[in-house]
């Protein structure tokens, strides 16, 4: 029976959801998501889930936030002058936009807070703070 070994590359479907047992992510319909197991390629802790596991294999493993996309960090939040966002924009919260550092690097944001004259926007990862629950199979070792 081959296990799986740091290096290989892998095909799992899988279900994670949060602590109160909402669904924040599935293959469930799609092909398995592939990735090659310790080069980074998904969070630390479903990664280090995967060695010694054999095609067909099952688990459930509840990963802490440190080990999934990490705490939120307050001062990931940017406060930006209305006035610097398109009219049109229907600015509220929850809206996921694309943002530009000033060194031209491009990072996602969810606008957190809406005011007259701010926009406060959020550059961490919506599920930073979260510790996350994933089932998956591992379907093959490619």
């Amino acid at each position: 029976m081959v296990e799986v070994k740091s290096g290989d590359t892998v095909r799992i479907h899988y279900t994670g959801t949060l602590a109160d047992g909402t669904v924040f992510d599935s293959s469930d319909g799609r092909d398995p998501l592939e990735f090659t197991v310790g080069a980074g390629q998904v969070i630390p802790g479903l990664d280090a889930a995967m060695p010694g596991m054999a095609e067909g294999a099952s688990q459930t493993v509840t990963i802490q936030a440190a080990r999934a996309y990490g705490p939120r960090l307050p001062d990931a939040q940017q406060s930006v002058p209305r006035r610097d966002f398109p009219d049109d924009l229907d600015l509220k919260e929850g809206l996921r936009l694309q943002m530009q550092t000033s060194e031209g690097r491009t990072v996602a944001g969810v606008v957190a807070k809406v005011s007259e004259d701010l926009v406060v926007l959020d550059a961490i990862h919506p599920l930073a703070g979260e510790d996350l629950t994933f089932a998956f199979t591992l379907v093959s070792i490619v």
